[in-house]
Order: C-alpha cells, then structure tokens, then sequence
C-alpha cells in the first residue's frame, strides 16, 4: 500500500501503532534515572515499543512504585547514579534478567542549584563539585560501563546521555547555573569524542537536549510567573508551554532503534523552538553586572 507523504512521516516518527510497537522488539535497555520524570516517560515508551528495561533511582519507594507501574517487562532497581558501582551492577541486571544489553539511557541529574551552583562569582566549591558529581561524573559511570559492556560481548549498541540546552543556548536572567551549564556542554563534547572513537565497533554515543520540561527540578520555574511569560515566548511551539516528559519520547525511541544506526556524534535538541527563538530579556538585577 503506498502511503501518502503525511502517512509516511508519520510511520517515520513513531506514530503509526504498528510500528510503534515493534521498533524495540526484544531489546534489553538500561535506564538510569528511569523511576520518575523523563526517565519513566521513556521507560513506558519503550515497553509500548516491545523493549525490556531496567530502571534505577535513589528512592525506593519511587523505584517501587515505578515497577509497579511499569508491569513484568521491567526491573526497577534502587541505585545512585554517582556511585561508580551502580551502571555496572544495572547492567548485570539486565543481562541477567533479559540475556541481553542493547542501549543505555541516562538521565539522571539535576540541579545543583541548593548545593551551591548560580552564577559564577556566587558558585561555592562544594556546588561546583556537587553539581558535576551530579550531572557529569554519573554519566561518565553510566557510559563507561555500557562501552565496556559491548566491547566484551562485542556487540553494537546505543548510548544516550541526557544534555540541556543550557549547555549551549544560555538564559543569563532566569536559569544562571553556571556549573550546571558547564556540565551540560561538557556532556556533549564527551559523547562527540566517544563517539569518534568507538564508531568502528559499532556502538553510538548520542545527547538528547531538551529545554525547559515538567520534573520534579521545574518546581520553582514553574511557579514563577515572569519565567512563564518568559517561557511562552521562548519555546514558542505548542500554544507556548514547558515541555512534557513524553515530549521527548519520540526522539529517545529513534536514538536507541536501528532506525538511527547511521547516527552518532550528534546532539538532539527538543526545545519547543528555545534555541531559535530570539526574546528580549530586562537587564539583569543590580548588581549582577562584571
């Protein structure tokens, strides 16, 4: 049956059911802050898309609830993404489980925002490093351990680190986390270079980078009125709104399916038109000027 351009498009990105439901057949899928926000938006699409997955956070009672929810075809296992053992111990979950290890996801993170990070002349030591043990350091974990997962099995795979726009469309008025900013850059750089190195082997190392999205970090964004006017006009698709965990649903199934087997190196931006759209913002506050 020929499709029109529109039905096609839509087959392409995920829409048509069918294919939905088979583009991650038998996959085995590790997802590391996958008990809650994007991460469990992306676990339950996987699993409509016919993968396994093992997910982990802090909380137990949030891990249980999320395995709960998320049926037979996942494990959720209570692990800290900065610890050096949590990505290898996940891994062996998932082989163990589900006899195999195809694709990590990682999004766990956050803002450093309480221990210390803001702009650069207000950043205390211990928000610098807390903000990247939180961001970076737990994703260096969580790759090293998938990179060394498929080169021992010598299989191919998919690696998908979660990056920001901050990373490279700052926002100096309403989001000057410097540290967080730099860990976010960071994160690209560093799939970019893996990337680089380990595409003969087969294994893809991608960013996904959205802007500002509901999770439990939004909290304070989102009860303020002026980031919300600031907001509609930045991410200007959709009627203008903070972006939804399932929003970034769609490019997560693509990155870690054969459908993006010829991809690697490359940053993904779900921004709702952020880094494309030019807003005026006030002058800073007193005093925050070099």
């Amino acid at each position: 049956m020929k499709l029109t351009p529109i039905a096609a498009c839509r087959r392409f990105f995920g829409y048509d059911t069918r294919m939905t439901r088979r583009r991650l057949k038998d996959r085995a899928i590790v997802i590391v802050g996958g008990t809650a926000g994007l991460g469990l938006s992306a676990a339950r699409a996987c699993l409509a898309a016919g993968a396994r997955v093992v997910v982990s956070g802090r909380d137990a009672d949030v891990a249980r609830q999320a395995g709960e929810q998320l049926g037979p075809s996942a494990v959720a296992v209570v692990r800290d993404a900065a610890d050096p053992a949590s990505a290898p111990a996940l891994i062996e979950t998932c082989l163990a489980n589900f006899r195999g290890f195809d694709a990590m996801y990682h999004v766990a993170g956050g803002s450093g925002r309480r221990q210390g990070d803001g702009p650069l002349h207000q950043i205390t030591d211990d928000g610098w490093h807390a903000t990247l043990q939180l961001n970076l350091t737990s994703c260096f974990h969580s790759a090293r351990a998938a990179c060394r997962t498929m080169l021992e099995r010598n299989t191919p795979g998919s690696i998908l680190l979660m990056g920001s726009v901050l990373g490279f469309s700052p926002s100096p008025r309403h989001f000057a986390t410097h540290a967080y900013a730099a860990t976010k850059s960071a994160v690209i750089g560093f799939a970019k270079s893996c990337a680089a190195y380990y595409a003969s082997a087969g294994i893809r190392f991608n960013v996904i980078a959205p802007a500002l999205v509901e999770t439990p970090m939004s909290q304070r964004a989102a009860a303020d009125a002026d980031i919300l006017r600031f907001i509609a006009a930045k991410q200007p698709l959709d009627g203008g709104r903070i972006g939804r965990p399932d929003d970034l649903d769609g490019a997560v199934l693509w990155l870690l399916s054969d459908e993006s087997k010829c991809v690697t190196g490359q940053t993904i931006v779900v921004d709702g038109g952020w880094s494309v759209s030019d807003t005026t913002s006030p002058d800073l506050p007193q005093g925050t000027r070099p």
